[in-house]
């Protein structure tokens, strides 16, 4: 008798799993995240935690599908010369040349670069960046400021404190895909893009180093 109950017990508990999963459309991970309805909490944790296998964020969009400039593309690449490839970054690119760091770059291992869009170095008036273009020692210092010396994934940017090449510390914070980097707070709107050498988060704004 105690037997049957057993079996019986475990009948059903292979039914409901079985009933999860179709209810879930076959996402594994959701299955496990929420077993039933008296765990919320890993669930929470499963739909908050960042896509670390891809890159994600709303500007992600404008990367190019295919060729060098795609994500595929500069995946092969390393760093600076990936970012070349990218048409969203050539003012990035731009002042990489200029500050001279093409090849610092390009020959760095594993490391994690913020790297400004057009739109952000568009926020600063011209005078301002062609100023700040023509000075190489202070473009080089901003430049290096985005520039971690270790590669960073996703969820280390919910509250971390790195280390730049610019030799400040560069504070990160957020969780699931919203981050902010930076005292000014400039968003990741295309994160977690890997290059032959670096991860690459793409901010919307250009960060200053300390004074």
């Amino acid at each position: 008798m105690k037997r049957t109950r057993i079996a019986a017990g475990v009948l059903s508990a292979a039914a409901l799993t079985v009933g999860l999963t179709a209810c879930s459309g076959g996402d594994d991970s959701a299955g496990e995240a929420s077993p039933s309805a008296s765990a919320p909490a890993p669930s929470s944790t499963a739909a908050a935690a960042p896509a670390t296998d891809k890159p994600f964020g709303p500007a992600c969009s404008a990367v190019p599908a295919s060729g060098k400039g795609s994500f595929s593309g500069m995946a092969t690449d390393p760093v600076a010369t990936a970012a070349s490839n990218n048409p969203v970054l050539s003012t990035l690119v731009s002042a990489v040349k200029q500050a001279g760091l093409v090849d610092t770059l390009n020959s760095a291992k594993d490391i994690t670069v913020f790297a400004p869009t057009n739109d952000a170095f568009a926020k600063i008036p011209k005078a301002t960046l062609g100023k700040v273009m023509a000075d190489k020692e202070t473009l080089k210092s901003i430049l290096t400021y985005h520039v971690v010396g270790q590669k960073i994934a996703p969820g280390a940017l919910s509250s971390g404190d790195f280390k730049t090449l610019q030799g400040a510390t560069l504070t990160t914070s957020g969780s699931g895909e919203s981050y902010t980097v930076g005292k000014d707070k400039a968003n990741v709107v295309c994160g977690n893009v890997q290059t032959a050498n670096a991860t690459v988060y793409i901010i919307d704004s250009v960060l200053m180093p300390p004074k």
